[in-house]
């Protein structure tokens, strides 16, 4: 084990039991979700057009999506954004330690966060709207796959978008407010198929919505086809946005991310 994993792995303990020492941040994280699931699972009646698959189902699994997306893109991007504003990147980056083991950890407390509160949403969805988890082996290889690609893109992003915020209480307005607009028009609150055709083209754009379809066809049956724009699962293009969007999350990363804050040198 190279020093820089080793480091990595260790901050990411670390990051991880500083999180849930932040009882606002664990419950605005996991509690969310959870309610919004309730409160569309509870106002939402009735089937996805004729399929036979209730919407309260196909809402589960979007929410999954969006929880994914608060645990990397959000807690990331604000998280860094904090650090960087109260001087802890500053003096990480005078420290011996490899630059790669602060990604590293932060990596790994993210796909930590995403697995655990995936895990309470399959709990909670399962009990009271009857959310199921894949059936087969096949689907639980393509629920693996898209959430390792949507992790890792929406991780890049959120330490990416990280240097947009001008200082740290700024964050939370900055990056929730693109959030927010994503989960309508990425197929999370409502039927994706059921939004006006410019809106799908411009949800289409970004990695939520095909982490929501990815999941639809991991965790629903393949009658629910008949309500997606394309009449199919799309699986090569997921993975080809999906690995797209890490990849520019990546070159991202790397051209714009900043130890200082702005007024420093």
């Amino acid at each position: 084990m190279t020093l820089a994993l080793k480091l990595g792995l260790a901050r990411g303990a670390l990051e991880l039991k500083t999180f849930v020492r932040e009882r606002e941040a664990v419950v605005f994280s996991f509690g969310l979700p959870i309610v919004l699931l309730l409160i569309f699972g509870t106002i939402f009646e009735g089937e996805v057009g004729d399929t036979g698959v209730d919407f309260r189902q196909y809402f589960a699994a979007g929410i999954i999506a969006g929880g994914i997306m608060s645990t990397t893109f959000i807690s990331l991007g604000i998280s860094i954004a904090n650090e960087r504003d109260d001087g802890t990147l500053k003096r990480l980056y005078g420290t011996p330690m490899p630059r790669a083991s602060y990604f590293i950890g932060k990596t790994v407390s993210a796909l930590v966060l995403s697995v655990a509160e995936t895990a309470v949403l399959f709990a909670v969805g399962g009990a009271l709207l009857g959310l199921e988890p894949p059936a087969t082996p096949q689907r639980w290889f393509t629920f693996g796959w898209v959430f390792v690609l949507g992790v890792a893109a929406c991780t890049l992003l959120g330490i990416a978008v990280s240097s947009v915020p001008r200082s740290g209480r700024s964050a939370a307005a900055v990056l929730n407010l693109p959030y927010l607009v994503l989960q309508f028009i990425s197929g999370v609150f409502f039927v994706f198929g059921d939004l006006p055709s410019g809106v799908q083209q411009v949800g289409a754009l970004f990695p939520l919505k095909w982490m929501c379809q990815g999941l639809r066809s991991a965790l629903l049956p393949d009658v629910l086809l008949a309500a997606e724009p394309a009449r199919s699962w799309e699986h090569g293009r997921i993975a080809l946005v999906l690995a797209a969007w890490c990849i520019g999350g990546l070159v991202l990363c790397l051209t714009t991310f900043r130890w200082k804050r702005r007024h420093e040198r």
